[in-house]
């Protein structure tokens, strides 16, 4: 069968339904193009992540598992912006058509696509290196949406869930052994399965000044979240909320070392005016994501670590940077 052919067919096979059903998808896959009906009174987000086997998977990971974090990562950013994720677009590029392969892939995509009601409506499959990208389009009300530019001195800083997960999991991933297989499970669960908090950024809106989420590590993120803002932060490192398999598998100061610097947690850091806060708290309600207080935004630039005593604790920023390994 010729290239084109082959292409075609696995397209059909595994894509061609994948993702929800929307409405407002007037012409999805197997065109020159997809065709979506923008609602009135909306603005329009994209944002696109790239996965490279070997850099940001492990090739030996389940396919399905790879087709989730895909999607995950996406999903990610625009709940760090209160977004509503609508259509999605899939280029993937293989060394072989391998077919059990790509199966359990787009069992993991569809999966999470149809859990927050994304539509797949087009793409592309090449031949070439294990890649992965993905293109999400996005809902928000006009003129709304979380940047990491709004926040101010005075802001409470919040995180969801427990940072740190990934990093540990990816430890483990790479060797590290004598972990308790209950924990195990869990912590590559958290490397490799990781949970968009929507929910929690669309509450948000309206209420959050600013946020970001941790991609690359808590504190290179909160850099990036300050800079943005020209402002400053004091990070509560005690305050840090940890797992029980993180406090179960390593020793304090490890634990904070990785809820610090460890990347692929996909949690949002929030900043949060102190008069939402109450509000804030009120509409996270009922979400199983956490949502705690780690410390403050302050006028003068850059993020003083500080333990429950008030003493400065020296913490590396570790961060993954995508030229060049760890973050300064």
């Amino acid at each position: 069968m010729h290239e084109d052919s082959l292409e075609h067919a696995l397209i059909q096979r595994y894509f061609s339904d994948c993702g929800a059903r929307r409405s407002d998808v007037c012409l999805g896959v197997g065109d020159d193009g997809a065709i979506v009906r923008m609602p009135a009174g909306k603005d329009l987000v994209t944002v696109v992540d790239t996965l490279v086997a070997g850099v940001h998977f492990d090739p030996r990971a389940p396919a399905g598992t790879v087709g989730h974090k895909a999607l995950a990562v996406n999903l990610s950013d625009l709940a760090a912006m209160g977004a509503e994720p609508a259509w999605a677009t899939l280029a993937l590029s293989l060394p072989e058509i391998d077919e059990v392969w790509v199966a359990g892939f787009a069992r993991g995509l569809d999966a999470l696509a149809n859990a927050h009601d994304v539509a797949l409506v087009g793409g592309d499959t090449t031949r070439g290196p294990l890649t992965v990208t993905i293109q999400v389009q996005a809902l928000l009300p006009q003129g709304q949406g979380l940047m990491r530019s709004g926040a101010r001195p005075g802001d409470r800083l919040y995180v969801t869930g427990t940072p740190g997960d990934a990093a540990l999991g990816l430890a483990i991933e790479q060797g590290e052994s004598g972990v308790p297989d209950v924990h195990r499970d869990y912590l590559l669960q958290r490397l490799r399965q990781p949970e968009p908090r929507l929910a929690a950024g669309q509450r948000l809106l309206g209420l959050a000044s600013a946020a970001i989420d941790i991609s690359d590590g808590l504190l290179t993120d909160l850099g990036h979240l300050c800079r943005a803002s020209r402002v400053g932060a004091r990070l509560d490192v005690d305050a840090l909320p940890r797992s029980p398999a993180l406090d179960s598998v390593v020793d304090a100061d490890r634990a904070r070392s990785l809820a610090l610097g460890g990347g692929d947690d996909y949690e949002l850091l929030v900043a949060l005016p102190e008069a939402r806060e109450v509000d804030a708290l009120a509409a996270l309600a009922g979400l199983d994501c956490h949502f705690t207080r780690i410390g403050c935004l302050v006028e003068a630039p850059g993020v003083l670590c500080l333990d429950a005593s008030g003493e400065t604790v020296s913490v590396a920023a570790g961060g993954y940077r995508h030229f060049g390994g760890e973050a300064e």
